[in-house]
């Protein structure tokens, strides 16, 4: 995916409130943006890192500029919008780049499914083959070398397991497409240190089928897109 415009770029003076952080240009212009990412966001908004931001036209927004990427001073790249994920994630199944997605004719978002009043992210469809349940999630936080997810303890994200889990035990196809939007990350596996009852039910979808699947990005201030698949790391991590 292309950005409609570029990107420009900003030094990161602090972020706060979750959805805000201030910066200042090149030029010393101070400003606040807002922030789509809710998480912890460990390692990815260091004061000193480059901000880079979109702006919106609209009139109504009190925040016209937007966070979209951060650029280390070690000079990895992030995706701070973890909005961009489920889109990162269609355009790859539409352009063929997930081998192990192929040969499904449609593809919906948001589709009701489970037992928890849950939304499925990605539903593939194909006349002769079982549907195909995908949860999306965004992997930025990078520890020790490795790529982990969740950042911080998900309810959430427990429900969306316990939801594949059940879909797998009905003859369904069930994935969790971990979606790295780190360029630094090389590997990824269950935050059981940050999240133990998440890796555990991770542990348990997998001896009922379902599968993971984990994508690197390519990321830079004019576009995103997913180029290759990760190891996803199994044991336990102490």
């Amino acid at each position: 995916m292309k950005f409609p415009v570029p990107l420009q770029s900003a030094t990161l003076i602090r972020r706060y409130k979750r959805f805000l952080a201030d910066v200042v240009t090149p030029e010393g212009r101070e400003f606040t943006l807002h922030c789509a990412n809710t998480g912890a966001m460990t390692g990815c908004a260091t004061p000193g890192d480059t901000v880079w931001y979109s702006t919106s036209e609209s009139k109504t927004r009190k925040y016209p500029h937007s966070w979209e990427l951060t650029e280390t001073q070690g000079g990895e790249w992030i995706c701070i919008n973890t909005l961009q994920a489920n889109k990162l994630a269609k355009e790859a199944i539409e352009k063929q780049t997930i081998s192990e997605l192929l040969g499904y004719e449609s593809i919906k978002t948001e589709v009701k499914y489970g037992t928890e009043n849950s939304r499925i992210d990605l539903l593939l469809q194909a006349e002769k083959q079982c549907d195909c349940y995908i949860e999306v999630k965004s992997v930025t936080l990078l520890q020790d070398g490795r790529g982990y997810f969740p950042d911080a303890v998900t309810t959430r994200g427990q429900k969306h397991l316990r939801e594949l889990q059940y879909m797998a035990e009905q003859k369904q196809r069930a994935v969790l497409l971990f979606v790295v939007l780190h360029t630094g990350i090389t590997d990824v596996a269950a935050a059981r240190h940050i999240d133990p009852m998440y890796a555990d039910l991770l542990d348990q979808a997998l001896k009922q089928g379902v599968e993971v699947l984990c994508y690197g990005a390519k990321l830079s201030s004019e576009g995103m897109e997913l180029t290759r698949r990760l190891p996803f790391i199994t044991e336990i991590v102490k």
